[in-house]
């Protein structure tokens, strides 16, 4: 195969369906483990993760696979969501679930390490169909027309062995990397709380707020309900794109849980409105975008910044915006005093739900912030700005390393499972123990699960 390179003379290199089989088992109860289908970390139980996307009322019909099937997110083989299953467990309909004619084809691990390498996701890019490139579609033949490498069990198993204990040293620097993260953002929550709630001047007269966790204020600030300084519109605006309708660039709820702007640079997914939607939902310079939909309540209240006009991109769904009075709150100002601590534990302790947690409108609009004069509120912005920059570049630099690691360990991967890195000799050290949580350090907790985006919206 072009695409593959030369790989050992003793491997087996065949087409998957000679190795596969489609398979459409359903649940009759609905009560099997609940999968997650990750393109970070393949398939694993959704109850160690922090997912961050939305369970269903029921899973009756959804479909079953089992240890050393492989299972792919049709809709999102182009960002790799797939992998072998080591468990007994239920994923969506949606999903393509291939089980192999022999059971002991293949250690599942060393699959999950194969199918996700970018070569192969390369070729399920060029194998899937759709009009657009975050719409493509893996199907069946298209999948198993795809060859796979086999080596011989035994070498299987020391690829896996080797991969783990090299995947446990990252895990730990990885870890490392992110506990300084926290503590970094942690000191800068920590400035934008205190700015945000008592300003500036240390010498300047409090006064009490009236609300048991704001606590004092300056005596010269107000304190106020949202609704009375912002118009707060929920989205209904959806992924799908319709022939009546107009095309638009979509800021989608991973756009805003992950970036602290949105601009017009970014990424952002293509969609249709309708003229009122657009009319609506279009953002603008001062625009704060808000999560009001997630499994955890952690997840809600997280905002994000639009600091100039966006014409043509509009707030989809599970997303509030936010359009502040320009005269009484900036929206940078509104941004940093809603994402401080202090605001964010009013949207947790607001959050109601059991599966699924969620902000209601009326919950925004009567969330409480201390507002200082529009002038005073620039010069926080600034010294706020000021103050967090070199945590900021700080934080930056340490993102980049954790890029540059998983940038190694993907090369690292690919080298050993197409047999470029011969490990048939290598031996781990005895006193090397790989345990499971450092394995799940691998994940990301900053990932966003592709789960909950198939076309039919059933996982």
């Amino acid at each position: 195969m072009r695409w593959l390179p030369a790989v050992p003379e003793h491997w087996n290199e065949q087409r998957a369906k000679t190795f596969f089989r489609e398979v459409d088992e359903r649940s009759k109860t609905g009560q099997e483990e609940l999968l997650s289908v990750s393109h970070l970390t393949g398939i694993t139980p959704r109850s160690q993760k922090n997912v961050t996307m939305f369970k269903a009322a029921s899973y009756v019909g959804s479909k079953l696979c089992r240890p050393g099937d492989i299972v792919i997110n049709t809709l999102w083989a182009w960002m790799a969501a797939l992998g072998a299953s080591r468990h007994v467990g239920i994923v969506s309909p949606a999903y393509g679930v291939y089980r192999p004619h022999r059971a002991d084809s293949f250690n599942p691990a060393y699959l999950d390490y194969l199918l996700r390498t970018r070569a192969y996701v390369a070729e399920y890019i060029g194998r899937s169909t759709g009009i657009r490139s975050s719409r493509l579609r893996l199907y069946p033949n298209q999948f198993l027309d795809i060859a796979l490498l086999q080596p011989p069990h035994p070498e299987q198993d020391q690829i896996v062995a080797y991969l783990r204990v090299q995947d446990a040293h990252i895990a730990r620097f990885i870890k490392a990397k992110r506990d300084l993260i926290k503590l970094l953002t942690e000191q800068k929550l920590r400035i934008i709380d205190h700015a945000v709630t008592h300003g500036l001047d240390p010498s300047v007269t409090l006064k009490p707020s009236g609300i048991e966790w704001l606590g004092e204020v300056p005596e010269h600030w107000e304190v106020v309900f949202i609704k009375h300084v912002v118009d707060v519109r929920f989205s209904g605006v959806d992924k799908h794109s319709h022939d009546d309708e107009t095309p638009v660039r979509l800021c989608n709820y991973t756009d805003v849980y992950k970036n602290d702007r949105i601009t017009g640079d970014m990424d952002l997914m293509r969609a249709t409105a309708t003229r009122a939607e657009i009319a609506r939902l279009t953002l603008k310079a001062g625009d704060v975008i808000l999560t009001k939909d997630s499994e955890t309540p952690d997840d809600i209240g997280v905002p994000a910044w639009v600091p100039e006009d966006l014409p043509g991109v509009v707030c989809a769904y599970h997303l509030g915006l936010l359009r502040p009075e320009p005269d009484r709150v900036l929206g940078e100002f509104l941004f940093l005093a809603i994402g401080s601590t202090r605001t964010a534990q009013q949207f947790h302790v607001l959050a109601t739900g059991v599966t699924r947690f969620a902000l209601g409108k009326h919950d925004v609009k009567n969330t409480v912030i201390a507002l200082p004069p529009v002038s005073e509120q620039q010069a926080l912005c600034r010294c706020i700005t000021n103050e967090c920059q070199p945590l900021d570049d700080t934080i930056a630099r340490t993102e980049e390393e954790i890029k540059l690691i998983r940038e190694y360990r993907d090369r690292l991967i690919a080298d050993v499972v197409t047999g470029q890195l011969d490990v048939r000799g290598w031996q781990p050290g005895p006193e090397y123990v790989v345990t499971e949580e450092e394995l799940a350090a691998l994940g990301g907790d900053e990932a966003i699960d592709t789960d909950g985006e198939e076309e039919d919206g059933n996982d």
